[in-house]
């Protein structure tokens, strides 16, 4: 790679790294050179690679395994998911629209694959579906959470597409607003009813191969979600509003 004699700066190596992973055509868990070799080959001085290193670390392109070396890392959305989450967690006076941005991105995830999902599923993953309603239905009764079902159930669904990236972004996004949505008091035992119901209705449309039913039940599924947002951002405006009236 060229590169002139002048010493490199930190976001100028961060970036020499990356097209060096990408030159080289490596892959998620082979090995970088080591520290010394990455100088080298990058003309940068060991602090600004170390410094690079762990904003690439922060951003999952590498992974650092102490003692053992640097390796590429997983190109997960672990970042995304933290940026957001904190976001979310900052402001929700001015976030509640960050978490319907998140609810239209998983809806319209389902939703405008959902022939797509249909034709792909197949029966055995069908009845995982509907054993972890099963599961969230147990939970719901015992007055436990079923967070962990429903994540489970809204990957395995886009799992079948063979889309890693369509795959992460939907869990990606569930975790978002699973961390934020009850820091904001979004979620109702009778939200959870009919969560549970529309998931059971998303199966049942799967089985069928009936792809109206399917998005019918996704949207039953997330129209609770959009009612509570839209009810939390109206109080908030006017919670905005008398604010401001008592500091004229």
């Amino acid at each position: 790679m060229p590169h002139s004699g002048r010493p490199a700066r930190g976001h100028e190596v961060t970036e020499r790294i990356k097209h060096y992973i990408l030159e080289n055509k490596m892959r998620p868990g082979d090995p970088l050179p080591t520290e010394a070799e990455l100088c080298d080959a990058l003309g940068a001085s060991r602090t600004s690679i170390r410094e690079a290193v762990k904003t690439l670390n922060a951003l999952d392109i590498v992974d650092v395994r102490h003692g053992h070396g640097t390796y590429v890392g997983r190109l997960s959305l672990s970042a995304l998911v933290e940026g957001l989450t904190f976001r979310g967690l900052l402001s929700p006076a001015d976030d509640f629209q960050t978490l319907a941005d998140l609810v239209d991105m998983r809806e319209l995830i389902e939703r405008g694959m959902a022939e797509r999902i249909i034709n792909a599923i197949d029966a055995p993953q069908l009845d995982t579906l509907d054993s972890l309603v099963d599961e969230m239905q147990a939970c719901a009764r015992a007055g436990t959470s079923f967070a962990e079902a429903d994540r489970s159930f809204h990957a395995l669904l886009v799992e079948p597409l063979g889309n890693a990236l369509v795959h992460q972004l939907s869990s990606a996004f569930w975790d978002v607003y699973a961390i934020v949505a009850p820091h904001l008091k979004l979620i109702t035992p009778e939200d959870e009813r009919t969560t549970i119901d529309a998931h059971r209705r998303m199966v049942g449309a799967a089985r069928e191969r009936d792809v109206s039913a399917f998005v019918r039940a996704v949207d039953d599924h997330y129209s609770p979600v959009r009612e509570r947002l839209a009810l939390a951002r109206g109080g908030n405006e006017e919670q905005s509003s008398g604010a401001r009236l008592g500091e004229s």
